[in-house]
């Protein structure tokens, strides 16, 4: 791995974590088709269509996660029984309603928020700045989904907390 000037032992500890991310993605991919091909009710074409844009956004993350673990030199894993048993996520029902396929998206987010943290703090270590790049990126779009998604299942009459002085 020289040409990236990377130690190879701490770039270990990081594959080992973007292939947890890896897998997780591969679930949340699943997730979202499951609930773009199962959702119902008075919500069906916003949320058919939001899900389909999420699923493609987690296909090329996908792809990007996996790249980079190639470009460290690494392979990613491949197999759907690996991502079952390596993921934090579990699969969703498919007869559950628009609500709880959010409520469900959201608690995904913040478990993939949580191992994205995990792939910063060992890529750190490591000085790997192309990862933390790339990660901290997902990030912020993941962050800016959830408040979407959150804001979607509020109610008008809930409100913003105020910044106070």
């Amino acid at each position: 791995m020289n040409y990236l000037g990377l130690d190879s032992n701490k770039t270990k500890k990081t594959v080992e974590q973007l292939n947890i991310l890896l897998a997780d993605y591969h679930i949340y991919y699943q997730k979202l088709r499951n609930f773009h091909w199962n959702v119902i009710g008075k919500n069906f074409f916003d949320l058919h269509e939001k899900f389909e844009e999420l699923y493609d956004d987690a296909k090329l993350k996908v792809d990007e996660i996996a790249e980079r673990i190639l470009t460290l030199r690494y392979q990613p894993t491949s197999n759907l029984s690996e991502y079952l048993e390596s993921s934090n996520l579990k699969e969703s029902p498919s007869d559950i309603t628009d609500k709880k396929m959010i409520e469900i998206l959201l608690e995904d987010h913040g478990i993939i928020l949580k191992q994205m943290r995990k792939v910063i703090e060992t890529a750190d270590a490591a000085d790997d700045e192309g990862t933390i790049d790339l990660i901290g990126a997902y990030i912020r779009e993941l962050e800016k989904t959830s408040w979407m998604l959150d804001a979607w299942k509020m109610k008008t009459s809930d409100q913003h907390k105020p910044v106070s002085n």
